[in-house]
């Protein structure tokens, strides 16, 4: 959550890498400064300084019939770039009307490539290359096509319990919510169409937070509201947290929120034992949530796929704060919804509503979330949340006039690393035993894919896309014993 951290959702680490200074070189000689500032840039100086120029974008492979005159291309698919100062590394940003979306150049055997993104929205797309330094070539437009539907809903096809559905609102700081006054908290909540608050009930192993007990629960229960608590997890005792996480369910909670982030990238194994600890004692159908990072390929070690696995956390609710993470509202969330529908859990996603966000973009979220076909949705916080922030959650859902766009799928291909890698193997192993849930797509990953969707009547390109997700998500989950 905000208060972990000043950044959010991975975004300011990814924006690190592309603002980073150039190195300056050794000390010169005075003399030799002043004659170098005096004399014209060489040609090869000058021309380092110059931005990435694009000639062409194509398709992979040239010979794809949609990109027979132009370039239409699928979510997800490969396009090859070329021009001048094109360097691997270097950032394609794709832009629409409502935002943008950026990847890296990769260095391939057909030369210089990038994915479209998912999330990208479907039309007319604008798409440049820039450097290290921020400069931007010029613009090249392509078609981009959004993948076929998969299922009736464009959120996940889980099940989300009643207690996430909905509206709710976070309670980071008790005393700074209307002065920790259960009645005024349930009579401003019912004024804005609040049915749900998350409360905090503690921070790691040994923090519990005493402002959840239950006297707060059963006055907030008094005032027609449900209540859910949450608790910031790191990793390092998943017994004790979940012990800590089992006391907040015994006070009355209707659903407990477990909040991992940063400190828990890496411990799987402790993501595991923590989910067993927590089972073992709240029970099998208990409602739990899981919120994270919203874009689960800039944090690939975090452990969404045991936090989400079966048996686990029911309701995926990602933190969506589109204005920290310096995109819009679409952008957003069409990435987030992109990277998350492949764990299976229901989606309620996490909106932001500090930071002086407009209330328009508020509205947008509601109604572009509706539209996915999301359940329920929530908001931090509400100590950080303004009057106009507040009108906006209260005014009456308008929905798109038209549906968007499937936002399409990870598209995941050999060399590729992270989460995403290790949940699809756990499904592609029970279609060929030999897969090893490594977390890394190696030859052994793209073989066994290839035969996957051969059998299955899907053109065997060795990466996965929404035909493929679809197909491998139908197989039965193989957990991994992790260590």
């Amino acid at each position: 959550m905000r208060e972990k951290r000043s950044g959010r959702s991975g975004t300011s680490d990814a924006e690190a890498c592309w603002q980073s200074l150039v190195k300056p070189s050794r000390t010169l000689p005075a003399a030799a400064v002043l004659l170098a500032l005096a004399a014209p840039a060489a040609p090869a100086e000058a021309a380092r300084h110059r931005p990435p120029q694009l000639t062409r974008i194509r398709c992979v492979p040239a010979t794809t019939p949609s990109c027979k005159s132009s370039v239409s291309v699928t979510i997800g698919r490969q396009l090859q770039f070329s021009g001048k100062r094109i360097a691997k590394g270097l950032r394609v940003s794709f832009r629409w009307s409502r935002g943008a979306l950026a990847t890296k150049l990769d260095r391939t055997r057909v030369g210089y490539v990038a994915r479209v993104p998912a999330g990208t929205r479907a039309g007319t797309v604008s798409v440049t290359v820039s450097d290290r330094a921020g400069r931007r070539s010029n613009v090249k437009r392509i078609r981009v096509a959004a993948p076929p539907r998969v299922g009736g809903s464009a959120v996940a096809p889980g099940v989300l319990p009643d207690v996430f559905k909905g509206n709710g609102m976070w309670i980071w700081e008790l005393a700074r919510s209307e002065g920790g006054d259960p009645a005024a908290i349930a009579a401003r909540a019912q004024a804005s169409g609040i049915q749900t608050v998350f409360v905090k009930s503690s921070d790691g192993p040994r923090s519990r937070w005493a402002q959840f007990n239950p006297t707060l629960v059963q006055a907030l229960h008094a005032g027609g509201l449900r209540v859910c608590a949450w608790q910031f997890v790191y990793g390092d005792d998943p017994v004790g947290e979940a012990s800590l996480g089992a006391d907040a369910v015994a006070d009355g909670a209707d659903c407990l929120v477990v909040d991992a982030e940063t400190k828990y990238e890496g411990k799987y194994a402790a993501a595991q034992q923590y989910m067993a600890a927590l089972r073992a004692t709240v029970g099998p159908a208990y409602p739990i949530g899981f919120t994270s990072f919203p874009y689960v390929d800039y944090h690939p070690r975090l452990p969404y796929s045991v936090f989400l696995a079966p048996g686990a956390a029911q309701a995926n609710l990602p933190q969506v704060y589109w204005k920290d993470i310096g995109a819009t509202v679409d952008a957003a969330s069409a990435k987030t919804l992109a990277a998350n529908r492949i764990y299976g859990a229901a989606i309620a996603p996490l909106g932001q509503t500090y930071g002086n966000v407009p209330p328009e973009d508020i509205a947008r979220f509601r109604a572009l979330w509706a539209a996915y076909g999301s359940q329920g949705l929530s908001w931090w916080s509400w100590q950080a949340s303004g009057a106009a922030q507040w009108a906006a959650i209260a005014q009456p859902l308008a929905l798109p006039p038209l549906p968007p766009p499937d936002p399409g799928w990870p598209a995941l291909a050999r060399g590729n690393k992270g989460d995403q890698v290790a949940w699809l193997q756990q499904h592609l192993a029970s279609a060929d035993p030999s897969v090893t849930v490594t977390s890394t797509f190696d030859t052994a990953t793209e073989q066994a894919l290839r035969a996957f969707q051969t059998a299955r009547g899907i053109p065997p390109t060795g990466a996965t896309d929404a035909p493929t997700w679809q197909a491998v998500l139908s197989l039965p989950f193989q957990p991994t014993a992790w260590r």
